[in-house]
């Protein structure tokens, strides 16, 4: 499987990212199977690029998988958005967008209820993510090209 991962720079070699910034799924190093999504990701910096790569699951990896928006994500999202570490090697699901990530913020707040956030949590396009959360996992993409936006 092909994904996509929006950068500044060309990422032959990925690694674990670790901001400053909690992100959806803990550290990791992103992608995505949606190119136009990477594009977006790509697009805040001078020099926009988009890497690609080709995904094969390795075996004896921990996965967690989200097919949808369920209590379960948005739980496992705010863990991991307070800083809060899981052991798994990848986790795939939808992505909090700026939008949806503003709700989240307000149910961690508790300005909103889990069901206020249901109904105010539609997103614009689709969204998709890959965390690769180990090193082990990085040995699942193999770089392919890059280009830019």
């Amino acid at each position: 499987m092909e994904v996509y991962h929006g950068s500044f720079t060309t990422v032959e070699k990925p690694h674990i990212i670790k901001g400053r910034y909690t992100k959806d799924f803990g550290v990791g190093f992103y992608c995505t199977q949606l190119k136009q999504q990477a594009e977006r990701w790509s697009g805040k910096y001078d020099t926009p690029r988009v890497n690609v790569y080709e995904y094969t699951m390795t075996e004896g990896l921990k996965v967690l998988e989200f097919q949808e928006m369920t209590d379960e994500w948005l739980d496992f999202v705010v863990a991991c958005r307070a800083g809060q570490p899981h052991s798994y090697d990848i986790v795939i699901g939808a992505m909090a967008d700026d939008q949806i990530y503003n709700f989240i913020s307000d149910f961690i707040r508790g300005t909103i209820t889990r069901e206020q956030f249901w109904v105010l949590a539609k997103f614009k396009y689709p969204t998709h993510q890959i965390a690769f959360c180990s090193e082990a996992s990085l040995k699942c993409l193999t770089f392919k090209s890059v280009y830019s936006i």
